[in-house]
C-alpha cells in the first residue's frame, strides 16, 4: 500500500494531482483545508487494516521503486512496526472517506433532475384526470381546498368510489371525513375524575381548565371541585390559576414533585372531578418526560386530557401529538377555533392519530366558549371557513401535492 500527501489550492487541483501521480484506482483517505488551498491523503493498494489514522507519519522514498511514500512513525521507545504486527492483532481502524467533489455535483444534478421529472409526471397525472375524470379531479380539488392533508383527500375519494354526481360525491366525502373523527361524549362533566390538562406552551390549557371547571360547578355544585398546579416555570401561572380558584371558590394546591402531587390527590380524595394545570412546553423541550412523569403517580388514575390550538400548523399539530403521546392522553381538547383560518390541518391531525375530541373552545368567556366537541360540528366549520376563505388552489400546487397518484386508481 502506497500513501500520499498532496497540497493544492483546491479540491479539482488536488484530485488531478493524485490522478497523475497515483493513477485512476487510488483511494482518497482524508482531506482538510490548510493555509493557502486543501491538504489530501490518498493511497494505491489500499489495506483498511494496515491503516494507521491516529499515529504522525513520515515520508521517506523507496530505494526499488524511487516513489515516494508514507508510513506510520512508531512512537518513542516502541519497537519497529514489523516487530510489533508479529506480537498484536492489527487493530481495526476507521476511515472517513472524503467525496469527489465531481461526483458530489453529479448526485445533485441528478437529483434534481429527477424532482423535475415528478414534477413534470404530476402535472401530466392532474391534467390527465382533468379529461378523463373530471368529477374525481373536481372532488379532490374541493377537499384540498379544505386544508386536509393530500392523504387524507385520496383516502376519501377512495371510499366514495362510484358516486353518481359530483355532490354526491362530495356528501358521501364529508360524511366519511365526519366518521373518523371519534368524541367522547360528555363523559368529563358528567362523571368527573382527576384529569391533567396538558399541551404545548400557549394553547389557553389554564383558560380551558377554568372552563371545565365552572361548567361542572354549575351542574353538580363547587364543593365537588378542586384545582392544582404543577406549573413552575411560567412566571404568574399560579397567580392565575388561583385567581379563577378564588371567583369559583373551590380549594387549590401546587405540586412540584410526584410526592407533593400525591399528596394534594390524597388530600382532595372527597372531590369528584380535580383538575390539574400542568407547565406548557414547546413538543421539542427536553423536560417534557420530566413534567408528564409526574402524573403517573399514587395509587389515583389521572387522565390526560391533550390541549390543542386550532391555529397550529398540521406539522407542528402532529409534533405535538406525538411529543406528549408519552403520556397517553385519554382525549383531546381544540382551542381558538374562532381564531383559526382552516381546520383541514387539524382534522387530519385527528384522523391520522386516531385520538378522540372531547371538547372545543371558541372564545375567552368562562364558561361560555366552551362546547362539546360534535364531528359533523367540526366539519360544517371547516367547510364554512373554507368557503370564506374564498382563495382557491393553483393547478400547480394541486398537482404537485397529489403526486404519484394515478388517475384510474380512485375509480
Amino acid at each position: 500500500m502506497k500513501i500520499k500527501r498532496f497540497f493544492a489550492t483546491d479540491m479539482r487541483n488536488a484530485i488531478r494531482q493524485v490522478r497523475e501521480t497515483l493513477g485512476a484506482d487510488a483511494v482518497i483517505l482524508s482531506n482538510k483545508s490548510v493555509d493557502g488551498g486543501v491538504e489530501l491523503m490518498a493511497a494505491l493498494d489500499f489495506d483498511a487494516s494496515a491503516f494507521a489514522a491516529q499515529q504522525p507519519a513520515v515520508e521517506y522514498v523507496d530505494s526499488q521503486s524511487k516513489k515516494s511514500v508514507v508510513t506510520p512513525f512508531p512512537p518513542e521507545g516502541s519497537r519497529p512496526a514489523e516487530s510489533q504486527a508479529d506480537t498484536a492483532e492489527p487493530r481495526a481502524q476507521k476511515v472517513e472517506w472524503s467525496q469527489d467533489p465531481i461526483l458530489t455535483d453529479m448526485r445533485q444534478e441528478m437529483h434534481a433532475l429527477r424532482r423535475m421529472m415528478e414534477n413534470e409526471l404530476s402535472e401530466l397525472t392532474w391534467r390527465d384526470m382533468g379529461k378523463r375524470q373530471p368529477e374525481v379531479q373536481e372532488l379532490l380539488r374541493r377537499l384540498m381546498l379544505l386544508g386536509l392533508s393530500p392523504d387524507v383527500c385520496q383516502d376519501l375519494v377512495r371510499k366514495c368510489s362510484g358516486f353518481s354526481n359530483l355532490d354526491h360525491g362530495w356528501r358521501k366525502a364529508l360524511y366519511f371525513l365526519s366518521s373518523q373523527i371519534e368524541t367522547t361524549g360528555d363523559d368529563l362533566l358528567e362523571h368527573g375524575g382527576a384529569v391533567a390538562i396538558i399541551g404545548p406552551t400557549g394553547v389557553g390549557k389554564t383558560t380551558t381548565l377554568a372552563k371545565l371547571a365552572s361548567r361542572y360547578a354549575l351542574r353538580h355544585g363547587n364543593r365537588h371541585v378542586a384545582l392544582i398546579s404543577t406549573d413552575n416555570y411560567r412566571i404568574g401561572a399560579q397567580e392565575q390559576l388561583t385567581t379563577y380558584a378564588r371567583i369559583l371558590d373551590v380549594p387549590m394546591r401546587s405540586a412540584a414533585s410526584a410526592e407533593e402531587l400525591s399528596v394534594a390527590l390524597n388530600a382532595f380524595a372527597d372531590k369528584r372531578l380535580i383538575l390539574i394545570d400542568t407547565a406548557g412546553m414547546s413538543q421539542r423541550d427536553v423536560r417534557i418526560s420530566e413534567q408528564l412523569s409526574l402524573l403517573r403517580t399514587g395509587n389515583k388514575r389521572v387522565k390526560s386530557f391533550l390541549t390543542l390550538s386550532a391555529t397550529t400548523q398540521q406539522a407542528a399539530m402532529r409534533h405535538a401529538i406525538d411529543a406528549f403521546g408519552v403520556a397517553a392522553p385519554d382525549a383531546m381538547i381544540l382551542t381558538k377555533l374562532d381564531e383559526a383560518g382552516s381546520l383541514g390541518g387539524v382534522l387530519s391531525a385527528i384522523v391520522d392519530s386516531k385520538l378522540k375530541v372531547s371538547y372545543v373552545t371558541d372564545g375567552q368567556k368562562v364558561p361560555e366558549d366552551l362546547h362539546l366537541a360534535r364531528p359533523h360540528t367540526l366539519v360544517s366549520r371547516s367547510v364554512n371557513l373554507a368557503y370564506q376563505g374564498g382563495a382557491g388552489l393553483s393547478e400547480e400546487f394541486l398537482a404537485l401535492a397529489l403526486g404519484g397518484m394515478r388517475a384510474d386508481a380512485h375509480v
